[in-house]
């Protein structure tokens, strides 16, 4: 997979938005035995993204305004497109669709902090659980 066109873009339709949907339901309700009645809450609030590879959907996420700042939410990767940038992708262009550089978070699971870390997130606080599986708050540096 070395010519990879990974592109990543906001969502602008219900067609798109199913692929988003489709993605985290097999990363998170699939792969991480989340509830999936955690998994879809705040949908109309948030600005969802679609990652693609070669025109295929790969990864997802969103953000949303909390009464807190900024919050980055359910970043998921399909496995087959993992480790080639994907997650990266989604990350930089999340961060510079934000309309403002208020306060920017995160709950990053264990394995996706080094990614968080590139981009200026660092842990706050004490780790705990959420959907059963471990987690950290990050908070973007400014």
């Amino acid at each position: 997979m070395a010519n990879n066109e990974i592109e990543v873009k906001k969502v602008v339709d219900e067609a798109e938005l199913e692929k988003v949907f489709e993605i985290r339901r097999v990363v998170f309700v699939g792969e991480q035995n989340c509830p999936p009645e955690l998994e879809w809450e705040n949908e109309d609030v948030s600005t969802h993204f679609l990652a693609t590879v070669n025109g295929k959907p790969a990864g997802a996420s969103r953000w949303r305004k909390t009464e807190n700042g900024y919050k980055l939410e359910r970043f998921a990767v399909l496995r087959e497109y993992r480790g080639i940038g994907v997650g990266q992708t989604l990350v930089k262009t999340v961060l510079a669709d934000l309309p403002d550089t208020g306060y920017v978070y995160l709950n990053a699971q264990l394995d996706a902090m080094g990614l968080y870390g590139k981009f200026g997130f660092v842990k706050v606080g004490e780790q705990f659980e959420e959907a059963g599986i471990q987690h950290f708050k990050m908070e973007l540096k400014q």
